[in-house]
């Protein structure tokens, strides 16, 4: 029995939506109001079922991004990516991890939803001008256009430095290290000078609500915390990139950590407890 192409394209599909989105909950609903579109059909007069049923993920993801857009606008808080717990794996795949990567996820927040789109389906997943103008209904020619202008967006707000598995892997293991001894000069000798921290809370647990800037009041606030509460710590993978997990009294907190030059540049810590339900097991993600 021949497997059907919906369940043979599900990771696909999923990291088409998940990227769209930056949300596992919000592209898990893409693809069960996608399937119900799938099963409708006529399946023998799809000539092509991975292209169809990508573009039919990309309108739903599109009309849910649009009035995700909108709620975002009243979220308490700063607004960071749903984290997903992802296999050693997916850092071989470099332009996949980079693309699901949190620093990439928070830029795409950047752009309109059909630009986000445009980007997402020509830059991660090389689908052709033609098939994106099909999906999202415009021109090739527009579609080429957008595609311009998303990816100077995007270049403009997310340097492409390149940082080997194992710098990450050593600038984590300095983190930890430092967390846990919880030493003000430890901790900041593994930052950049001008490190930014980024926290979500999503007004259901304590968490900075503005960006914290600077390796001196970034390692304070660190230390301090290891001051007042008791918290384990694990170094995880999450969006293709060794991370790190904080369970505080049960409750986890993931950091995903963007580097350079063997130091910290950014530091994405996501406590919203409606967004850290992917963090025990791996997602599959595919392109």
């Amino acid at each position: 029995m021949t497997e059907d192409p919906f369940v043979a394209h599900r990771s696909l599909l999923f990291t088409v939506a998940y990227e769209m989105l930056g949300s596992a909950a919000d592209a898990e609903d893409v693809l069960q109001e996608s399937w119900l579109r799938w099963a409708a059909v006529d399946h023998a007069q799809v000539r092509d079922p991975r292209a169809y049923l990508v573009r039919t993920v990309t309108r739903q993801a599109l009309n849910r991004l649009r009035t995700l857009s909108r709620r975002r606008e009243d979220y308490v808080g700063e607004w960071l990516p749903e984290p997903l717990l992802t296999s050693p794996d997916i850092a071989e795949d470099v332009e996949l991890a980079e693309s699901v990567s949190i620093a990439m996820l928070t830029v795409l927040e950047t752009l309109a939803p059909t630009e986000r789109a445009v980007f997402v389906l020509r830059e991660v997943f090389d689908m052709p001008y033609g098939e994106i103008a099909e999906a999202i209904g415009k021109s090739a020619a527009t579609v080429r256009q957008i595609a311009r202008r998303a990816r100077e967006h995007v270049a403009a707000r997310q340097p492409r430095v390149q940082v080997s598995r194992s710098e990450q892997q050593a600038v984590v293991d300095r983190f930890l290290i430092a967390l846990r001894t919880g030493r003000l000069q430890e901790l900041m000798e593994v930052m950049a000078p001008d490190v930014v921290l980024i926290a979500d809370g999503g007004g259901i647990v304590a968490a900075v609500r503005v960006p914290i800037h600077g390796a001196g009041p970034v390692a304070k606030l660190l230390a301090r915390a290891n001051q007042v509460v008791a918290f384990e710590t694990a170094a995880v993978w999450l969006n293709g990139a060794p991370a790190v997990r904080i369970d505080i009294d049960g409750e986890p907190t993931a950091v995903s950590l963007a580097v350079a030059n063997g130091r910290i540049t950014r530091l994405f810590v996501m406590r919203n407890p409606r967004k850290l339900t992917r963090l025990d097991e791996p997602a599959e993600l595919a392109r």
